[in-house]
């Protein structure tokens, strides 16, 4: 129903032709480039969405075609934003001469939106007494080694609120016993002689020549679009092109995305060959154009690389390469529940995140400041361990009305409290910390969930969890029922945690209960013991302060073939009319949220 010229994510068609367009436009002015990512990212974003939502409503698995389709098409769009980026870091080294500050003889700027910090800075000065730059508006900084210091360079910090790399990596992991994708550094290829003489590119502004500055701008417009288009058609069979199965080792070094999470998005940190800048003549603006595009600086040089045209590096000075720093303040959008860690994007082709040659890690919580060093530049990401505030040492799910619950769960680092109300849930508060674009606001479960484990808070359960957490293990039909039962009941019954419940075996569930319709917090008093299993439920005569377990039925109490049924047998008036009234959305609202915390078996 929109009319806003975006393409609709759900016909292919469109997408495609959205895609064309794209490639073809040349645009590479900073401004309008950052327009179009965050277009970009929207439409990422749907079709994700779009993609999940297929595969969930037909209820059975796509066709490998399907599969690979989606694919193509998501890593097409994030590798466009990625080549679009560095198309508009090379059009602002061009100019840095332009633009040089007078104080440091340098080139330094810092360009922001939404979802991306670029800055840039290039060494014009060469002065071999520089050590690093700080970014003072955006809390980014780096240490360049001596080496490099009167080399024609420049070094970028580009952080993207979003993770396209840790994709990839779980893809790599999904597949480490089968085959592994190739993967190549996104940096466009050159546009083939034969392309410009077919007109694609026009002949005048080859390197070494000069040409007026109209002249040149049309030149690179359509230079950069055709290096675009080359780049893209040939990314649709690199991300997909399997190598031969590795043998199945472990490397301790290798983030395993089941373990942990990247937070605060990505920080690529490169290092580029300096452009060459212009020379003004009269009024004539002179500048030698490349076709080459951003090129990479390699550091450490390599023996290949060391009588290459661009190097300015010695055999001596490049046998001994200095670490390179770098120091960044920690997005405001997350938290760590503990001191965070590096990880750094492997270029060799392996598509995983490692902790290796990372070195001299210094975190300063008061600033939420972290410096390192690394032995090159790399792309890298913090992480914390997923499941870091788990076990849950206690949680209760109590009514506060009709339709209306919260959640609090009490877990190993943090305190977490969630409001459900109808068919949304909204996270209330954190204990320790403030997440202020998540708290207070209603979401649907799965958005929240989403929100809350990319911000750092986590209290949800993925595939493997009980390889990291110490568990009681149930049977999940048992588990799975007493959650359904709780959601159905939660508008008039509080339930909690039972330090009995890791005592009653794998076939039962024991959890406390009681009927609660006032406001404010459940009576000590009131709760009771329940033991729940596939055929039968009862109300134990123990306490939860009982010395001993024991399953003896409550006196004058019944067996009943549900927990349901137990928790309605005795119940008020008032509560079996909340239970008559509740929504349906309110109980699938609240059964979402037992799934994902799995507080049974969790805590």
């Amino acid at each position: 129903m929109h009319c806003d010229g975006r393409p609709d994510p759900s016909v292919q068609q469109e997408i495609n032709s959205y895609i064309s367009l794209w490639i073809e436009d040349p645009k590479v002015k900073i401004g309008p480039v950052l327009e179009d990512c965050t277009l970009a990212l929207q439409l990422i974003e749907q079709l994700e969405d779009l993609f999940s939502d297929r595969r969930l409503s037909r209820l059975i698995e796509e066709s490998e075609e399907e599969v690979q389709k989606n694919q193509e098409t998501l890593y097409c769009m994030q590798r466009l934003i990625q080549v679009k980026q560095d198309l508009a870091t090379e059009e602002i080294l061009k100019h840095s001469s332009s633009n040089m500050d007078i104080e440091t003889g340098n080139m330094q700027t810092v360009f922001q939106d939404a979802n991306t910090t670029l800055c840039l800075w290039a060494n014009l000065n060469k002065n071999p007494r520089f050590k690093g730059y700080y970014f003072q508006e955006v809390g980014f900084g780096f240490e360049l080694p001596k080496q490099l210091a009167t080399c024609d360079v420049a070094v970028r910090i580009l952080h993207t609120r979003y993770d396209h790399l840790s994709p990839l990596s779980l893809r790599a992991q999904a597949t480490r016993q089968g085959s592994t994708v190739a993967f190549t550094e996104p940096h466009p290829p050159v546009p083939t002689p034969q392309e410009l003489e077919d007109g694609e590119v026009e002949k005048e502004g080859h390197a070494g020549e000069t040409t007026e500055n109209a002249e040149e701008d049309t030149h690179s417009a359509r230079l950069e679009a055709v290096k675009v288009k080359r780049s893209c058609a040939a990314l649709l069979s690199v991300p997909l092109t399997c190598c031969p199965p590795e043998k199945d080792t472990v490397d301790a070094d290798v983030v395993e995305l089941d373990q942990f999470t990247p937070l605060g998005g990505v920080f690529h940190f490169h290092l580029f060959q300096l452009p060459p800048q212009s020379k003004v003549i009269g009024s004539w603006e002179l500048r030698e154009l490349l076709d080459s595009g951003l090129k990479v600086f390699p550091y450490p040089v390599t023996q290949s690389q060391l009588h290459s045209s661009f190097e300015k590096i010695d055999e001596e000075t490049a046998s001994t390469s200095q670490p390179v720093g770098v120091t960044v303040t920690i997005p405001n959008y997350v938290t760590f529940l503990e001191d965070p860690q590096v990880a750094r994007w492997d270029t060799a082709g392996t598509l995983q995140w490692r902790k290796d040659l990372i070195s001299d890690i210094i975190y300063d919580k008061s600033s939420e400041r972290i410096s390192f060093q690394m032995d090159s530049f790399y792309s890298f990401t913090l992480i914390q361990e997923t499941y870091i505030n788990m076990p849950f040492q206690s949680w209760e799910l109590q009514p506060l009305g009709l339709n209306e619950a919260l959640l609090t769960v009490i877990g190993a680092v943090t305190e977490v409290s969630i409001r459900v109300k109808d068919h949304q849930c909204m996270l209330v508060s954190i204990q320790g910390s403030e997440l202020p674009h998540v708290t207070g606001k209603w979401m649907h479960p799965s958005a929240l969930q989403k929100a809350m484990s990319s911000s750092g808070v986590n209290i949800f359960v993925k595939q493997h969890s009980e390889k990291y957490v110490s568990i009681s293990a149930k049977d999940p039909s048992v588990e799975q029922m007493a959650y359904e039962q709780m959601a159905l009941t939660s508008s008039a019954v509080a339930f909690s945690w039972s330090r009995w419940n890791s005592n009653c075996g794998e076939d039962h569930v024991v959890v406390q209960a009681c009927e609660h319709l006032d406001e404010g917090p459940v009576p000590e008093q009131a709760w009771s013991l329940f033991l729940v299993g596939a055929q039968r439920s009862k109300r134990l005569q123990m306490k939860e302060q009982s010395e001993h377990f024991s399953t003896n039925l409550l006196k004058g109490s019944e067996f009943h073939s549900t927990f349901l049924h137990m928790l309605r047998d005795g119940m008020s008036e008032g509560a079996c009319v909340r239970l008559e009234d509740s929504s349906h959305f309110f109980v699938d609202c609240v059964l979402s949220l037992l799934q994902a915390t799995r507080v049974l078996t969790h805590s």
